[in-house]
Order: C-alpha cells, then sequence, then structure tokens
C-alpha cells in the first residue's frame, strides 16, 4: 500500500533524487515529466523551499508549461523571481487564466511600476476589472473577492439558469450557489446550485431561492469576513458595493486563507517577529526584530532600577537575591496565558464589548485564586528553605499582589489597544512584561523593606 505522504504530496525522497538528477543533467522533459502530476499547491511548495538555484533551474524547465495555477500559492520572493524569470510577457499570459481573486493575490505585493507593467499586458477586460479591484482597501472585502460569479433575474426559470451555466464560458469553475438579482443587480437572494439541480426547469427561480443570505460591503475588514463565514458556516457570500449592488462574491476558500494568515501574524506579533522571517533577508529580519528588543532593553533597565533602590535591603538579606526572580518569572507566565486567550479571542470577534467586561473580571478572579494557591506553596517553600517564616510571608503576600496585576494587565492591555486601532497581538506582550517584571520586583523587595529589616 503506498504511503499516504505520496499519495497527497508525492514529493518523496525518491521522487526528490530523481528531481535534482534531471535538473543535474539539464533534462527539461524529464523535469516536465516528473512535475505533471503534482497538485499546484505542492508544485508551489516546491519552488518555495527549494534552494536558489535550484529553483532557478526548476523554474527556467518548466517556463513552457509553468502551471498558472502555481502563482497564487508562491512566497512573494519566489513571485518575484518567477516574474524575473519568465519575463513580463510570459508571465501576464499566465494570469488571464486565474481568477480575478487570485490575480489579485499575485500582483498586489509587486511594486507598482511592475505591477502596472503587468497590467498593460494583460487584455483590456481583465486589466479594468483589475484596476478596480486594486482600488478597494488592502484586506477588505474588495480585495479579497473574485469578480466571476453566476448571475439571474428574479424571474428567470430554473431551466434558463441550468441553460446559462451550460453555455456560458466565463463563469468560474467552481462555484456553490448562484445569486438572484433584482433589475438593478441587487441580490434578493441565494440559490444553492443542489437545489437548483434538483428543481424542475419550469420552476421560478425566485419561489426557490434562500431570502436568508449574508450580503458583505465592499469595504468590510476581511477579519470580520472570516468571523461572518464562521459564524454562519457560510461557503459563499454576495459582495455588495455602496449602492447594494451585486459586484463579487467571496468564496470559503479564500476566507479559510484569511483565518490562516491572521492566526499566523496575532502569533507572530505575540513574540515580536513577523511571517515574513522565514524569508526575507538577514538585514531585512534584523530591522523587523530590533525595534521590539530595543523596548524590551528599556523595560529591563527599568526592572534594574527598581531592584538598584532596594540594594542595601538585598545588601542585608541575602536570600532576597536568591528568590526575587521568581515573583516576575511566574506572574509573568501566568499573565501571557491570560494574553493569550484575550488576544485570540478578539481576533476572531469572541469578545466583543458585550462580554468584555465579563471576561475580564473572570481572568482577575482566576489570577487571585492562582495567586492565592502559589502564595501558599512558595511560601512555604521559602521558609522551609531559609527557616524564616516572615520571609515566606512576605514572598506569598507579593505573590498575591503580582498576580491579581498579571491577570488585570492581561486582561485589560489587549482590549483598551483593540479600542484605539493599535493590534494587540504586537504591543500586548511587552507592556505585560514590563509590568509584572517591575511590580513584581518592586512587591517583594519593597515589602522585604518594611517587614524583614
Amino acid at each position: 500500500m503506498p504511503d499516504q505522504q505520496e499519495i497527497y504530496f508525492q514529493l518523496t525522497p525518491e521522487f526528490m533524487d530523481a528531481l535534482h538528477d534531471a535538473l543535474n543533467h539539464g533534462d527539461q522533459e524529464q523535469v516536465q515529466h516528473l512535475v505533471e502530476p503534482l497538485h499546484a499547491a505542492d508544485l508551489a511548495d516546491l519552488l518555495n523551499k527549494s534552494k536558489e538555484l535550484d529553483r532557478v533551474a526548476l523554474i527556467t524547465a518548466l517556463s513552457s508549461a509553468l502551471d498558472p495555477e502555481v502563482l497564487p500559492y508562491l512566497e512573494e520572493h519566489v513571485q518575484e523571481e518567477v516574474l524575473e524569470l519568465l519575463g513580463r510577457d510570459r508571465f501576464a499570459s499566465l494570469l488571464p487564466n486565474l481568477e480575478s481573486d487570485d490575480v489579485i493575490d499575485v500582483i498586489k505585493d509587486l511594486e507598482e511600476e511592475e505591477r502596472n507593467d503587468l497590467l498593460q499586458a494583460m487584455p483590456a477586460r481583465d486589466r479594468a476589472i483589475l484596476e478596480q479591484s486594486l482600488h478597494y482597501p488592502e484586506d477588505s472585502a474588495g480585495r479579497l473577492m473574485q469578480r466571476e460569479m453566476v448571475v439571474t433575474p428574479e424571474h428567470w426559470t430554473v431551466g434558463q439558469a441550468i441553460d446559462l451555466i451550460r453555455l456560458n464560458v466565463d463563469l468560474p469553475k467552481d462555484f456553490y450557489a448562484v445569486f438572484v438579482v433584482d433589475p438593478k443587480y441587487r441580490p434578493v437572494g441565494v440559490l444553492t446550485v443542489s437545489r437548483l439541480l434538483r428543481s424542475q426547469r419550469e420552476v421560478f427561480v425566485n419561489e426557490l431561492m434562500d431570502k436568508q443570505y449574508w450580503p458583505i460591503p465592499v469595504d468590510m475588514d476581511q477579519e470580520e469576513v472570516a468571523s461572518l463565514f464562521r459564524k454562519y458556516g457560510l461557503v459563499s457570500a454576495p459582495v455588495i458595493n455602496q449602492d447594494e449592488r451585486l459586484v463579487g462574491v467571496i468564496t470559503v476558500d479564500d476566507v479559510v486563507d484569511v483565518i490562516n494568515e491572521e492566526a499566523e501574524e496575532d502569533i507572530m506579533h505575540l513574540g515580536g517577529v513577523s511571517e515574513k522571517d522565514t524569508s526575507s533577508a538577514v538585514f531585512e529580519t534584523l530591522k523587523m526584530r530590533f525595534p521590539w528588543l530595543l523596548v524590551n532593553l528599556g523595560t529591563a533597565f527599568l526592572s534594574s532600577f527598581v531592584i538598584s533602590c532596594f540594594s542595601t535591603t538585598i545588601d542585608h538579606l541575602v536570600e532576597l537575591a536568591v528568590l526575587m526572580s521568581i515573583v516576575p518569572a511566574l506572574c509573568g507566565n501566568a499573565g501571557t496565558q491570560t494574553l493569550t486567550v484575550v488576544v485570540r479571542g478578539l481576533a476572531t470577534k469572541e469578545i466583543t464589548e458585550l462580554n468584555a467586561r465579563r471576561l475580564a473580571f473572570k481572568e482577575i478572579f482566576v489570577a487571585i485564586a492562582n495567586g492565592i494557591i502559589f502564595a501558599v506553596i512558595t511560601g512555604i517553600a521559602s521558609a522551609l528553605w531559609f527557616q524564616h517564616i516572615n520571609l515566606g510571608i512576605t514572598i506569598g503576600i507579593a505573590m498575591i499582589g503580582n498576580f491579581v496585576v498579571a491577570g488585570t494587565v492581561g486582561a485589560l492591555i489587549p482590549i483598551g489597544l483593540s479600542k484605539t486601532s493599535v493590534d494587540p497581538a504586537i504591543a500586548s506582550s511587552v507592556l505585560l512584561s514590563a509590568m509584572t517584571d517591575t511590580i513584581g520586583f518592586f512587591l517583594f523587595l519593597g515589602l522585604a523593606s518594611i517587614f524583614l529589616l
């Protein structure tokens, strides 16, 4: 029985050895023969992960037989390499074979001059559609939608709609619904393909259509679009302009990409890095990471300043130097747990104005409970270790106080940042670290100076 990975991906060690051998011998026909069975996504994965020299050789070998469907799956820098190797005219000749949303995905990140050159090399009708899509805001429904769709007037019959689908060559390759419009081209209902095919030809579409549907404004943010699809289990949805006229359709495959991109972006931002780090040059990666490391350096100096204010206390009681890192470290991790839950909830729209306060109070109560539990554990352990009961009580009180700070800050900072249009995934972790470290040291050393000296 074939290996599962071989069935779905076909990028087995044997395949890779055969491909490298064909590339090394310049056997273009063998290269094309080897990659022909690959799905476009697998070929793109192969190009994305290949070394630069191998990638150039592979693109050159496939130049006359490159599947246009590969282009949307390529990473940005690989797309630019393909453009450079194939040339503008050859690259532009591939784009009309893609649906409009995929073309936008390919050209949106190119330099403006390169993008304009490609548009000029395309047929006038395709160019006009793409230029209109590019005028919509980045990350909006207008950029996400495809213009190819199946539309019927509300007075048509099922038979007329089916004949349209069969005879019209400009329809999308894959579609899930027929959109029913009034004379002003405003959607009035949606009819699934399955229901259309199961109905008698003489029945009018307005008798079968579902009048409950979710039109998406063309300027809606793609995160809100993804939330809408997730909430209502949509497969496709019509996109309308300011006049409520139908201008496009968004399908679930594009929404899956959005969900993946947004989740990856939030995870990367929590760590102070970028999704481009895996493919960018050393200097570019350095430039993206340096600012947040610089901010962290500033917060580290702030914590050090707090410690220096209690240097006399530490000199008198060396045990403080041994224990003082426990409070900020443990509470920082607790705050990160809260922060992760809240940032995810904001990203998926699970946290709204209606439930934000309830969630914040819940996280604070959890922090208090954890603070008490770990205060007891840490206090007893410290008292037994150093044979000093008051030391155990001091670190326990500091633990409770900093846990409350961690829970409060971890919940309120991202919620507050989201209200000011600042991405909470970018700034929250730095602010949380600064608060738990600084307040943790201040509480423990401050209480020690009061009760232990």
